[in-house]
Order: structure tokens, then C-alpha cells, then sequence
């Protein structure tokens, strides 16, 4: 038996399939982790989610933030349908609850004490330990599975609060902490999250880092994997010594899919056979 964590798929079905195969994935025997993004940009987001689905308990997916859109949509709070949205195969499903409520019943951070590893889809705090991400992930976890998830898929747009506080409550305490699970790239020392850049390291404004290059960030010699920057592994490998594993590497986009074997740290890769733009 092997785990596989793999890159945002965001509705890149075929690609998908490609990368399991040149992995020998058997679905059967072997576990597919992924760091979100499941949905959105690419042509098959509802086959992408059949399919993860499927595997049961062999598939362990945590929350993007286009798929909490995705959730925010179909529930008509938030946000409406974006001009770059490819979720209309999604909305107009047979199946369309089903999925639904197991994409709502997701987690938004997993951590396999046993492997050594943690699967989220963005990024931490620096204030934050695995063990603090662990306690405020339970804590979006029970909102978005509460009766107040309505309420949570309307009010969990916008930037703020910048930095974390114990003394943050209600919304704007569940707000910041969907935001460093599914958004965060760029984050201050101090813990100030920049939530507009998108470019790869050294684009960002002065003062901000990446969010695990911040000297003495209480995560820091925990192994991580995660998703959401694209421009990352496009442009520059991370450092080792960061003890990070991006795994978006921008199918999407025109870039590649890729997937990491947690048992011996092995890379896989595919192109993706066209950008959407």
C-alpha cells in the first residue's frame, strides 16, 4: 500500500487520470490524498468530484477555496457564479446534493501522525502550531457541518482581520482561519496575512514573506503539504530546509499535475494538455 498527495486538480479530470496511471495508483489498495481545489477553471469539475468520491475512505481531500465557493454558491449565499467559473456541470448535476454534502463534510486540515505528515490546502500562521491548526480547524470543521453553515458561506468573503488573536471570536475568528487554510501565500512575521499577491517569492511587498519562510514560525520541522500557489513551484523550487511540499503546480493554467509519494518522497508529473486562460 502507497499514499499519494496530489496537486489541485480544479476540474482537470483527465489530467488526473494521467498522473494515477504514471504512478501505478491502485485504488484498490493504495490512499490519494489532495490539497484541494477539486472544482473550478478546468472543463470536468463534477467528474473530478464523482470520482474522489468514489474512493471512500482510500481518499483523504481537504478544502480550497474554490471548492468553500463552490459550496457558497450552490447554497446562494456569498458570492455569485464568477465570469471564469466552470462550475455550471456542477450546479445542474442529477447527483448534485449528493456530492454536495460530501464536499461540505470535508476537513480543511488532516495530519497522519503515522507518516509524519499534514495536508492542507494554503498555509499557516506563523503563530500557529500543528497542534493550534489542528484545534481551529475542528473549529471551521463544526461551522461548516453546524446549522449555521448558511450563515458561514455568506459572511467568509473579505480580508479581514489581518492578524491572528485568541481574542478573535465569532465570524471574524472563523473568517481568519478559512482564510489562512484556503488563501494565505504572504504573511508578515508579526503574522499580518497579505491576501491580494499571487506571484511566486520576491513579487511580494516589502515585509511580507512567504508564510514558510518566517523565522521562528511555531510549524517550522513539521513536514507540510500544500496547494493554492501556482506561480510557486512554476518559477523556483522551495528550499528543503523548509520542510514544505507545494504540489500545485499549475495544470490549470497550462503548467503540469503533480503528485508526491509520501512513503519515499518520489515526485510524479504530467502535462496538462491546455491552459484555460
Amino acid at each position: 500500500m502507497a499514499t499519494y498527495a496530489v496537486g489541485d486538480p480544479q476540474g482537470c479530470y483527465d489530467e488526473l487520470q494521467r498522473l494515477l496511471e504514471e504512478c501505478a495508483f491502485d485504488p484498490a489498495r493504495d490512499r490519494l490524498w489532495c490539497v484541494g481545489d477539486l472544482v473550478n477553471r478546468g472543463p470536468a469539475s463534477i467528474e473530478v468530484l464523482r470520482f474522489f468520491r468514489s474512493l471512500g475512505e482510500r481518499a483523504v481531500c481537504v478544502l480550497g477555496n474554490h471548492d468553500l465557493h463552490l459550496l457558497a454558491v450552490i447554497a446562494g449565499q456569498g458570492e455569485r457564479l464568477r465570469p471564469k467559473d466552470t462550475l455550471a456541470g456542477v450546479i445542474a448535476a442529477a447527483d448534485r446534493e449528493e456530492l454536495v454534502d460530501w464536499l461540505r463534510n470535508r476537513p480543511v486540515i488532516h495530519r497522519d501522525e503515522e507518516a509524519g505528515f499534514t495536508l492542507l490546502h494554503a498555509g499557516l500562521p506563523p503563530q500557529w502550531s500543528i497542534a493550534d491548526a489542528l484545534a481551529r480547524g475542528a473549529e471551521l470543521e463544526a461551522a461548516l457541518r453546524g446549522p449555521d453553515h448558511l450563515v458561514l458561506f455568506r459572511v467568509m468573503y473579505g480580508n479581514t482581520p489581518h492578524r491572528w488573536s485568541e481574542g478573535l471570536e465569532g465570524w471574524d475568528r472563523l473568517r481568519f482561519v478559512t482564510n489562512c487554510f484556503t488563501r494565505l501565500r504572504f504573511v508578515t512575521p508579526a503574522g499580518d496575512l497579505d491576501l491580494k499577491s499571487k506571484g511566486p517569492p520576491g513579487s511580494q511587498a516589502r515585509g511580507y514573506l512567504p508564510w514558510y519562510e518566517v523565522p521562528g514560525r511555531r510549524s517550522r520541522g513539521e513536514r507540510i503539504l500544500f496547494g493554492h500557489w501556482s506561480t510557486l513551484q512554476l518559477h523556483a523550487r522551495v528550499p528543503a530546509r523548509h520542510r514544505v511540499y507545494p504540489l500545485d503546480t499549475g495544470c490549470v493554467w497550462g503548467g503540469r499535475m503533480t503528485a508526491l509519494r509520501l512513503d519515499d518522497e518520489r515526485w510524479f508529473s504530467v502535462p496538462c494538455s491546455q491552459g484555460i486562460r
